[in-house]
C-alpha cells in the first residue's frame, strides 16, 4: 500500500521553471521507489560481497572479520564508489533502476535558459561532488563506526561525570540524535518532493534522474519468490524438525532391512534378541507382546528411547516385568 501511495505521488512533480512559450518543458517526474529500491539493492549487493570475504576469512583466522569488519565495509563502499560513481558510472542498484547523478547545481541555470525539455538532461557530477560523496559516505560511516566502537570498548558510558569520556560520550549521543532528527526531515522533503533520498545527496547537490527517459520500468519478481517460498519452507522445517523423534523414524524406516530383523530367525527362543545371549540370566518380558529380553538391554533401550519398540515384532513397549523361574518352566 504504502509502494501504491509512492507511486501515485511520483504523479504530481515540483512545477517546472519557467521557460517561456517558445520551449515549454515536459517535466518527467524520478519515482521515487525507484529511488529507494535502487539503494537497497546497492546495501544488498555490498553485504553478499562481505558475506563471501566472511567465508573466506573464516577458514583462517574467525575473530579477524569482526575485528576489522568497519575496515572491511568502507572498502568494499569504496570499490563501488571507484568503479561507479568515479567513473561516471551509476552504482548496481542505479543502473537497475535506470537512474543516474546528476549536478543540480548546473542543471538550474539551464532550466532557467529554457535549455532542456524533459527535465532529465543535465551534466554528471564534478570531481569536488565525487570526492565530497566519498568523504561523507566511506569516510563518515567508517570513522563513525570505529568511533562508536571505541567509546564502547572504553566505556565512556560508564566512566564518572565529571571526567571527559562521559561528556564526549554525552555529545556522541546528541550528534546521533541531531543526525536521525535530519534524516527523518529530509525522508518527508523527500516523499514530498522526489530529490535527495539522503542528507549526503542534499548537501552536495547531487540528484537522482533517469538515465533513459524511454525506458520503462520492468521489476522480476521470479527471484523474489523463490526467496519467499525457500524461507517459509526452512521457517517450516526449523519448527517441526524439534517435534519429531528422529531415531525412532529411521529405525521405522530401517527396520524390515536391519539387521536384527534378518538375524531374529535365527536366535533361539530363549535367547536375548539385543545381546543374543543364551541363556537369559536375568529375564524381563516386554508388554504387550510377551517377548523376553535381559533386563540391562531391555531397561537401557527403554531408558534411551521411551516409544522404543520390540526388535523381534516392531511393537512399541509400554511396559516390563520380570520373568521368574518357575514361570519359565510353565
Amino acid at each position: 500500500m504504502a509502494a501504491d501511495h509512492m507511486r501515485s505521488m511520483d504523479t504530481t512533480s515540483s512545477p517546472a521553471p519557467s521557460t517561456g512559450l517558445l520551449h515549454p518543458t515536459i517535466w518527467a517526474p524520478v519515482s521515487r521507489v525507484n529511488q529507494l529500491d535502487a539503494a537497497k539493492l546497492d546495501v544488498e549487493m555490498t553485504a553478499m560481497l562481505k558475506e563471501q570475504l566472511t567465508k573466506v576469512f573464516s577458514l583462517m583466522q574467525p575473530r579477524l572479520v569482526s575485528r576489522y569488519e568497519p575496515e572491511l565495509d568502507a572498502f568494499l563502499e569504496f570499490l563501488v564508489w571507484r568503479f561507479s560513481i568515479w567513473l561516471d558510472k551509476p552504482t548496481p542498484g542505479n543502473a537497475l533502476m535506470n537512474l543516474r547523478y546528476r549536478d543540480e547545481r548546473a542543471f538550474l541555470p539551464l532550466a532557467a535558459l529554457g535549455k532542456v525539455r524533459t527535465g532529465l538532461e543535465g551534466p554528471g557530477l564534478t570531481k569536488f561532488q565525487k570526492i565530497g560523496y566519498c568523504l561523507a559516505l566511506v569516510g563518515g560511516r567508517y570513522g563513525w563506526a570505529r568511533l562508536q566502537m571505541f567509546s564502547a570498548f572504553r566505556r565512556w558510558g560508564d566512566s564518572g561525570q565529571s571526567t571527559w569520556r562521559h561528556t564526549a560520550w554525552l555529545w556522541l549521543q546528541k550528534a546521533e540524535n541531531v543526525y536521525k532528527a535530519a534524516s527523518f526531515i529530509n525522508l518527508l522533503l523527500f516523499l514530498r518532493t522526489g530529490r535527495y533520498r539522503s542528507l549526503i545527496e542534499r548537501l552536495l547537490s547531487t540528484r537522482l534522474v533517469y538515465q533513459r527517459p524511454n525506458m520503462s520500468r520492468t521489476v522480476s519478481f521470479e527471484y523474489m519468490n523463490r526467496q519467499l517460498v525457500w524461507h517459509e519452507f526452512s521457517e517450516l522445517l526449523l519448527l517441526i524438525l524439534p517435534l519429531l523423534n528422529i531415531t525412532s523414524i529411521k529405525k521405522a524406516l530401517t527396520f524390515p532391512f536391519s539387521s536384527e530383523q534378518m538375524s531374529r530367525t535365527k536366535l533361539k527362543e530363549n535367547a536375548c534378541p539385543i545381546c543374543e545371549q543364551c541363556p537369559i540370566t536375568i529375564t524381563y518380558v516386554a508388554h504387550p507382546c510377551q517377548h523376553q529380553y535381559c533386563y540391562y538391554c531391555l531397561r537401557t533401550r527403554c531408558i534411551a528411547n521411551p516409544s522404543f519398540r520390540c526388535v523381534k515384532c516392531n511393537e512399541q513397549v509400554l511396559a516390563m516385568q520380570r520373568l521368574h523361574a518357575q514361570e519359565k518352566v510353565k
